[in-house]
């Protein structure tokens, strides 16, 4: 008997649901997504059990290497501007507005750079500031303590500010205690220790 030949049939998926569900999808993530801040110094928090989530938004955030420098950040380019001034006030330089704007953009990151050495940093070209941002560090010794003078203001900007430490677990004690004795002459004797989370945890960064 001859053998019955079956007619070939194009298969066809309709793609339309799955491209629907893969646009949404990813909508979802990149409005959701949190964007890590570029840092002048890398560093390796020490690990803790804490579950304390720190805020994103009113945070004063203060970076410490190993050697001792110190760099700070502000989530808010509105209170950065106006501490610029404050700062320069105290120490008798104006900055312009062109500057003011630079540094509003700059603070959100970090910055650090001693105050007489901010116009010089502010006018240099903005790939090349992170670099030279990593050889200064604000100044926080007993002659001339910058370090709490940007504290003080930025508090008066926005009294909300939540004081947040993220420090290498290779820092000098001495060094985490100059930080937190600069803050306790401010009366600000609450902030939160940056960590990163032990194996197990359900958190990335927790807060003391």
């Amino acid at each position: 008997m001859p053998k019955v030949k079956v007619a070939k049939k194009s298969t066809f998926i309709d793609m339309t649901a799955m491209s629907d569900v893969t646009v949404l999808l990813l909508t979802f993530f990149i409005l959701t997504s949190t964007f890590i801040k570029p840092e002048p110094v890398q560093v390796t928090t020490p690990a803790s059990v804490s579950e304390i989530k720190i805020p994103e938004i009113n945070v004063l955030s203060i970076l410490v290497e190993p050697g001792g420098k110190v760099f700070m950040s502000l989530d808010k380019q509105e209170d950065a501007m106006r501490v610029l001034r404050k700062v320069g006030e105290a120490y008798n330089i104006e900055f312009t507005d062109k500057e003011v704007y630079q540094f509003g953009l700059a603070a959100t990151s970090s910055f650090g750079v001693p105050i007489q050495s901010m116009k010089a940093f502010l006018g240099l070209p903005e790939d090349q500031r992170g670099e030279v941002l990593k050889n200064y560090g604000i100044p926080m010794d007993s002659i001339d303590n910058q370090f709490k003078h940007w504290v003080r203001y930025a508090k008066d900007v926005n009294p909300n500010l939540l004081i947040a430490i993220k420090a290498d677990q290779f820092t000098p004690y001495p060094i985490i205690k100059n930080v937190m004795t600069s803050l306790q002459e401010l009366r600000e004797n609450r902030y939160n220790l940056i960590t990163s989370l032990k194996a197990g945890a359900n958190a990335e960064e927790g807060g003391h």
